[in-house]
């Protein structure tokens, strides 16, 4: 956890300078042109403030919903986060690993998929021996869970 909250950190760290230094100078350089409503460069600092307050609004929340992650909470016979999975592609005929993961720690070419990927949801709450189909951009798949190792059990 501590990871993701170094990340979301760096990036509120860096829109929190954008915000108190750059764009206010932006914003004032633009103002030095006269009638603001023409002033495509005006306009668009005032848009990047708005977006880049939106986004810090946004990483302030998570922070809040990483702090509140339990893991004495996440289960021990069903798959959520933390769990690392082995799937059987029942079309493919091949394996497949994943480690459910946050959204900040997404890495699908390394295994790592999002809890709220299409892929993690339809794996949340799941146990070994299941099948899932899932609706992913390439079409329709369908898995057999066949190894589930929870997050408490890693080492």
């Amino acid at each position: 956890m501590e990871e993701i909250k170094k990340k979301l950190q760096a990036e509120l760290d860096k829109l929190e300078e954008e915000l108190h230094f750059k764009l206010p100078k932006a914003i004032q350089h633009a103002r030095e042109f006269g009638d603001l409503s023409e002033n495509a460069e005006y306009k668009a600092a005032k848009d990047r403030q708005s977006m880049v307050q939106a986004r810090i609004s946004l990483l302030h929340q998570r922070m809040m919903e990483v702090d509140s992650i339990d893991i004495s909470k996440i289960p021990t016979d069903r798959i959520a986060y933390g769990s690392q999975v082995v799937l059987f592609d029942l079309e493919k005929e091949e394996k497949v690993r994943y480690e459910l993961v946050t959204s900040e720690e997404s890495a699908p070419e390394d295994g790592k998929i999002s809890t709220v990927s299409p892929i993690g949801q339809a794996l949340m709450g799941k146990q070994e021996g299941d099948e899932i189909k899932v609706k992913t951009p390439t079409g329709w798949r369908n898995f057999e869970i066949t190894r589930l190792t929870t997050i408490h059990e890693k080492e």
